[in-house]
């Protein structure tokens, strides 16, 4: 299947795996376009790790495909499998080579030309900030420069996608800000699909997210969209009233799901608010304070952070698809 300049970087239709009678990836549809950086987040047992090597060929699908840059996986599996650099979780390495030695054996792999290996092994070791270790065993690198050196390997071929499984697990909190600022700069010249489960790292690097629950895809859009369409129920007011009096007031009123006192001071009583997202109760608040002789000090949305977004569409409470 030929491509052309309309279509997306990836393209991943209906994609299924079955182990036995376990479903563990369900039905998925996404699409990433050419040089976003997206974020795959799910808990554990998520289906990440599977649809991550459905994607780049290890593992083929029970049903469905994933197209990338116009090239079909089912029609020519091994020319999908060139346009993808892949860093594996846990970043398998051989210890005992120089980290030259290692990405010229793995240059040869990837039929990187002979004449070309020497210029383009410093090419991605200079993209990566790891030059100073090219002639140290890696078995002498720090687990950062391990992970350079993934990185590297992984751009060897220059492949316009990169797929990274939890590149900053293990890494200290200065290795962590070195490796995401090194991925965002990788996105200038390759499309990356991000897999973690630290939400911090999808803030800091993401502009779009896609959540997987039990194989199934149950959020595809923007960070920022992944917050405000989830903070449309979540409310914060003052009142001038004891806590239990303020608590009674807002809990009577229609829409009103749940009620939490945070602080209390002088005679004051700030509460967070669960509404209805389908329901504007601001006024409906206004009301009940005003006829319970109460003062409202304060009333405003309040925006989630994405630990709390990620939390309430993870768990089994949640009915289906949140909109981006």
């Amino acid at each position: 299947m030929a491509g052309s300049v309309e279509d997306p970087m990836i393209e991943v239709r209906d994609l299924t795996r079955r182990f036995g009678q376990t479903e563990a990836v369900s039905h998925l549809h996404f699409r990433i376009e050419k040089g976003d950086i997206v974020g795959f987040l799910g808990p554990n047992g998520a289906g990440k790790t599977t649809t991550l090597r459905m994607i780049t060929g290890f593992l083929p699908p029970t049903e469905g495909d994933v197209v990338v840059g116009g090239l079909s996986s089912q029609e020519d599996g091994k020319a999908v499998r060139r346009q993808i650099g892949y860093l594996p979780e846990n970043n398998p390495l051989y210890e005992d080579l120089r980290v030259r030695e290692y990405l010229a054996f793995r240059a040869e792999l990837k039929g990187v030309p002979r004449r070309l290996r020497a210029r383009r092994i410093g090419e991605v070791l200079e993209a990566c900030d790891a030059l100073e270790v090219r002639d140290r065993i890696i078995g002498a690198c720090s687990r950062g420069f391990r992970q350079r050196v993934g990185i590297a390997d992984a751009l060897l071929a220059d492949p316009p996608v990169l797929i990274l499984d939890e590149p900053t697990v293990g890494l200290d909190p200065a290795q962590i800000a070195q490796t995401r600022t090194l991925i965002k700069g990788l996105s200038a010249d390759h499309t990356v699909l991000l897999s973690t489960h630290i939400l911090p790292e999808v803030e800091a690097i993401c502009s779009r997210a896609l959540i997987l629950h039990r194989g199934r895809l149950l959020f595809d859009g923007s960070v920022e969209g992944l917050r405000k369409g989830l903070s449309g129920g979540h409310l914060t007011c003052t009142v001038r009233a004891p806590r239990a009096e303020a608590e009674a007031c807002l809990a009577e009123i229609p829409g009103v799901i749940r009620v939490r006192t945070v602080a209390e001071s002088g005679g004051e009583t700030r509460l967070e608010l669960e509404t209805d997202p389908a329901s504007d109760v601001r006024e409906a608040i206004v009301r009940a304070c005003s006829l319970r002789g109460l003062t409202l000090l304060e009333l405003a949305a309040r925006q989630i952070s994405l630990e709390e977004a990620f939390l309430s569409i993870t768990t089994d409470e949640a009915a289906g698809e949140v909109e981006p």
